[in-house]
């Protein structure tokens, strides 16, 4: 795989944190052409990673990779962490993802800035394995940072790299990375943080109540699953009421206009509240439950507005206590 080229280019994995960046720099520092991929989802973003590239000058490319990723998020070879997080598969994913880019623009191998044994599930040598045995790319991965405790890769049997330029990090601790941060005039880095939605308790339930009800989803219906209280009322239907004016203005943001209604209380201040495809059976009851949410008087029939995909409507109910729709609430 190696090329003809005199110049060696590697593609490197960048979530944007520092062992990432360490490992592109570590690399550029041999020599070697460096660019980045990153990629997107509803469940994270490219964010840190476009920092990163402006910081190191690094080209970036970033993929939104929603669809092969919910295809293996509902059913992911090695099931899940403590929430929904497929923390393997996952990584097996944006390394066959990059090995697609790796081939169409002649890169020499990939890269990536994970450290022996610095996460207990993700990043031990046999899950570091795993994602090689399904990135296909076996023998193509190289992990500057901890390098010298890991296999020899074929670009470093090819002489593409200098081993002996890499490094032996291992475990969770930082202080090496933040001394070979310093040796590159690294300040301004992010601290170590998840950032991945799927970890979150309140996300991850709110998406096992979206699989288990739907067999697709759109992009917006899981940023939906990130706003407001979620209101499961039957296997048809789910209510979706605002906290604050924020998740109003998402919700309004992202709902589809063709399937969704959307509820509002006409005179009082409140939420506003979403029916995704929701069944008319359901309005009395969601009407309900986001005037008791709202500023209306307890025990007041007010006047609710009702806007489906089919017409526009004005309903009159009494508000319904959050302590009486508890039960609907997906915690």
């Amino acid at each position: 795989m190696a090329t003809s080229k005199n110049k060696v280019r590697a593609l490197g994995l960048c979530s944007g944190g520092l062992d990432s960046t360490l490992a592109g720099l570590v690399l550029r520092k041999q020599q070697i052409e460096v660019e980045w991929i990153s990629f997107e989802t509803p469940f994270f973003s490219a964010g840190k990673a476009r920092r990163a590239a402006e910081q190191t000058g690094i080209p970036l490319t970033i993929e939104n990779i929603t669809d092969e990723y919910i295809t293996m998020l509902r059913h992911p070879n090695c099931g899940y962490g403590q929430q929904m997080n497929p923390c393997l598969d996952c990584h097996a994913l944006m390394f066959r993802v990059a090995a697609r880019f790796m081939k169409e623009r002649q890169f020499d191998f990939l890269f990536s800035g994970e450290v022996v044994g610095q996460r207990p599930m993700s990043q031990t040598k046999p899950s570091l394995r795993y994602v090689e045995k399904n990135s296909d790319c076996v023998g193509y991965i190289l992990r500057p940072l901890s390098a010298k405790l890991l296999p020899e890769t074929i670009p470093e049997k090819e002489g593409l790299v200098d081993r002996e330029q890499l490094l032996d990090i291992s475990g969770r601790g930082r202080k090496r990375q933040i001394q070979l941060a310093k040796q590159f005039g690294l300040t301004d880095y992010p601290a170590p943080a998840g950032g991945c939605l799927l970890t979150a308790k309140g996300y991850s339930n709110r998406l096992r109540d979206l699989f288990a009800h739907q067999d697709t989803s759109t992009e917006n219906e899981l940023h939906l699953l990130r706003y407001g209280r979620h209101f499961r009322l039957n296997d048809q239907s789910k209510l979706i009421v605002g906290r604050t004016q924020a998740d109003n203005d998402n919700l309004l943001r992202l709902h589809n206009p063709k399937t969704d209604t959307v509820i509002e209380v006409s005179h009082f201040p409140g939420p506003i509240a979403l029916l995704p495809h929701g069944t008319k059976d359901v309005i009395t009851l969601a009407a309900s439950i986001c005037t008791g949410y709202s500023k209306a008087p307890v025990l007041t029939a007010v006047e609710v507005s009702i806007t489906s995909p089919e017409s526009r409507s004005v309903v009159r109910v009494l508000g319904l206590l959050p302590s009486d729709v508890s039960k609907f609430l997906i915690e």
